[in-house]
């Protein structure tokens, strides 16, 4: 739970310069060049990354519902994917997955430990998000 409305995070989530605020894996470093200030879908937007050595990735929003729902997979399949549901005391409720099942390889994924790994990064961003509103 989020103490900010879905207008307020959704913002946030749809800006890629903002991704590295809020990332807890550690790995998110800045918004690639060229991509657009506003996701929307079918949008491709470009991330600096560093996992050990310094890289950069493509994505491409799959899904989209305006302050409520945006998703995007990069190259190999999977997806992140972030839910918005406005609960009545003005709170938002915030569910971030990494979905593998897309993923072109899954076992390769497995094998390298992503979704334990991935699990504590969305630990941490939630923590994260949650210190960007405090209630």
């Amino acid at each position: 739970m989020i103490a900010a409305s879905p207008e307020q995070l959704f913002d946030l989530l749809a800006d890629p310069a903002k991704h590295p605020l809020i990332d807890g894996s550690g790995t998110v470093r800045a918004s690639g060049d060229g991509g657009p200030d506003r996701l929307s879908l079918g949008a491709r937007f470009g991330m600096e990354m560093k996992m050990g050595a310094s890289y950069k990735i493509q994505n491409t929003v799959v899904e989209f519902e305006e302050n409520r729902l945006i998703a995007w997979r990069h190259f190999m399949g999977h997806r992140w994917r972030w839910l918005l549901k406005p609960l009545d005391d003005g709170k938002t409720e915030v569910t971030e997955t990494f979905d593998w099942s897309t993923a072109k390889s899954p076992l390769a994924i497995r094998l390298a430990g992503f979704p334990r790994k991935n699990t504590q990064g969305i630990e941490k961003t939630l923590e994260r998000l949650a210190g960007m509103f405090p209630g």
